[in-house]
Formats: C-alpha cells, structure tokens, sequence
C-alpha cells in the first residue's frame, strides 16, 4: 500500500512497502515472534526478517464505532490516534491521495478509493479530505507536501496549497526532534535544491532555519543562495551516486552564512579573535536552531571544527599548518573550501594549494609548508605529483 504502489506505477524504485492489514498490533504480533510494537500516536507493527523491517498498519476509522482513544491538542493536532477500523473507512486518514492506493496480493489488483490513479497520470499532490482540518491534525503534513512535490516533481493542488502559508505557524508546536528527521527527508533523499525551492516558494522555511531564511530574504546579491544552491546540488549528486551524506555538512551550508553574520557582529561587539568570534557565533546559532530543528552534538561538533578549519586553511607555514592534513575534519573542511571557492568566497589560489600539498610526498610537504606561499611561484609539471580527481563534498 501507499507509497511503495505508488512509485511502482511512477517506474520509481520504491524504498520499501508497508502492509495494511485489519489485524490488530497485538494479533500481528501473536503471528510473528519476530516482531515489536512501536509509537503511541499511531500503534505499528513492525516485524523483522534479517535486516529488513515490514513496517505492519492497522485499517484505522474516522469513527468511534470500535474503541477510540484519539486525542487532540487545543489547535487540532491529533496526538495520539489508535481507532481501529476497516479498509474503506482506513483510506479517509491517509494523507494524500496518490498515497492512498492499495495493492491486494490475493489478486494483484489495485484498490483506489479516491482519486490517486488519475493524480498521479497528473502529477498532482492532493490532500484527502478538508485540507486545513487535515494540516490541523499534523502540521508536519505541510512539509511533507513540499518533500512529495520535489521528490516526485508534483504540483500541490491549488486546494492543498491554499492553506500552508497561512498555517505554518502551527509547526512551531511540532517537537524539534521530529523536525529534524523532516528536514533529512527533505536535503538528503536527492531532490535537496527542489525542496529548498518549495520551502521558500510557501514560506515553510523559517519554521526549520529561522536565520537561513532571513539571510536569504535579505540577500540582494544572490550571494549566499548561490552557495547554498551548489551546497545542496553537491549532497543531490552524492545520494544519486549512493555515496555517504551527513547532516555534518548540511547544517554547515546552511548556517554557514548566518554564523558569518554573528561573528561579524561579535568581532563589532567584542575584542575577540576572528577564531573566537567564529566558535562564539557556532555555539549562539546551534544552541538557537535546536529549538527549532534537533541537532545532535556528534554532527554540530565537528561542525564547528570544521568551520573553524576555514580561517586556519589561511596560514600555510608551520607545523600546526601541516598537521591539519592529519585532521580528524580535514577532509570535510577541505571540501568545504572548495565550496567557497567555486562560489567566489575563498581564493581560488588558496583552495588549488591545499590540493597540490596533498599530493606531494612527505618530505616535499615539509618543504612546502615551510615556505612563504607565493601566488606567482608553481612547481613545473615534471616536479608535481599526479593531482587527485576533483573532490565532491564529503558529507
């Protein structure tokens, strides 16, 4: 059911399928040995085989005819939600039509209760039901209207349009930690530019990253969406590859813009250094984003050492320069200077040295970072080392 039938009819290939069944969790799990119960707003089943996981859904009702312990929050939002029903009554409490197909294994034949098939000839995303009743119940419903019409290249029926920039407002009640697995759905899953596209055009974005949003209102040179773009269509392009991505990175070029601002202000403020005013301006914004999106410290910490390499990249002499190569961090801030230099905000000249200086065999390395850079002085051809492919953002 629901997704899995529906990137098939797409030719996509699905990530997994889910199974709906009019059993309840706990009879599911008197079938299975292998399963567990999880989640209390919806009760699931999820039932083992190896490492795949068959994520098991109750027909839910819209009705109280079998026990009902829904409860909702003074705005509408559903937060707990366990009535049991059939599956002509399970289809009005899914989300969007073209998620709302099911495919009956005991004939092979899809069951289409609203108007999902033909949604999906027209690349159409259509909540089921009043669609401000429905975004009351979840607020997160909005965003995933934005992730489902940039990953599958889908406009938002005017109708479920219509509300969403009125209501945003209502994501503020949502936990940050269930913000934080949308936004990895919405910039890690290979449609990262698309998605900050919808976010912006439906005003979706400052409810995730507040201040990435205001810079980015103000930015009249383009400068730091132009980054942000070529950050993200960096991650598109690793995912596509099947090559790792972490929210490390993604946060980086996110909050890169609006850290720079802070550490311009501290350093207006304070007699600080530019590397104090730098990890002053990381711990102010990443303690403000965590109440609007998680951020776990295993990512923002080394985040931080990460941003912080980009001032030290400056400084080529010494043995505190050379030990950078040995850097836990180097690598991902490595690639996030060549970021900054395709997007003209580091000098290129720069960003060629540290590659060059990877190459090189260990004596010649001392050598190098015991010398003054000089822009005009490059080593002949026949004196260089083989230049590494062009890197891509480790993530």
């Amino acid at each position: 059911m629901g997704g899995g039938v529906r990137d098939l009819l797409l030719s996509r290939h699905p990530k997994d399928f889910d199974v709906a069944t009019d059993a309840h969790p706990d009879e599911v799990r008197k079938l299975f040995r292998n399963c567990r119960l999880i989640g209390r707003r919806f009760r699931l089943a999820h039932v083992y085989f190896g490492r795949e996981v068959i994520e098991v859904g109750t027909f839910r009702s819209s009705s109280s005819g079998l026990k009902d312990d829904r409860q909702h929050s003074d705005s509408g939002r559903i937060i707990r939600d366990n009535v049991y029903g059939a599956i002509d009554e399970d289809i009005w409490r899914r989300d969007f039509t073209v998620n709302a197909l099911y495919y009956n294994v005991t004939d092979f034949s899809i069951w289409d209760y609203t108007t999902g098939m033909a949604d999906i000839k027209g690349r159409t995303l259509r909540l089921i039901g009043d669609p401000e009743t429905r975004y009351r119940e979840d607020p997160v419903r909005m965003l995933r209207a934005a992730r489902f019409a940039a990953k599958l290249d889908f406009h938002i029926a005017d109708d479920s349009a219509a509300p969403i920039r009125e209501l945003g407002e209502l994501l503020r009640d949502v936990p940050p930690a269930r913000l934080y697995d949308e936004t990895l759905k919405l910039f890690q899953a290979g449609h990262a530019v698309r998605s900050l596209e919808v976010l912006q055009e439906f005003g979706l974005l400052k409810y995730l990253f507040p201040h990435t949003a205001r810079v980015l209102q103000s930015d009249k040179t383009g400068k730091a969406l132009r980054f942000i773009r070529e950050g993200l269509q960096n991650t598109d392009r690793r995912v596509q590859a099947e090559e790792p991505v972490t929210p490390m990175f993604l946060y980086a070029i996110l909050l890169w813009h609006p850290i720079l601002e802070l550490t311009e202000r501290i350093r207006a403020d304070e007699e600080s250094s530019e590397i104090e005013a730098l990890l002053d301006a990381c711990d102010e914004l990443v303690a403000e984003q965590l109440g609007h999106t998680s951020y776990p410290r295993r990512f923002s910490t080394p985040m931080k050492a990460m941003l912080v390499m980009q001032l030290r990249f400056e400084n080529r002499r010494g043995g505190r320069a050379h030990r950078l190569l040995n850097h836990k961090q180097f690598r991902a801030a490595y690639d996030f200077l060549q970021l900054r230099a395709r997007c003209g905000e580091a000098d290129s000249e720069l960003a060629e040295w540290w590659t060059d200086v990877q190459t090189l065999p260990t004596g010649e390395q001392r050598k190098a970072f015991s010398l003054k850079p000089n822009r005009s002085r490059r080593r002949r051809p026949s004196q260089r080392s083989p230049r590494p492919s062009k890197p891509q953002a480790a993530q």
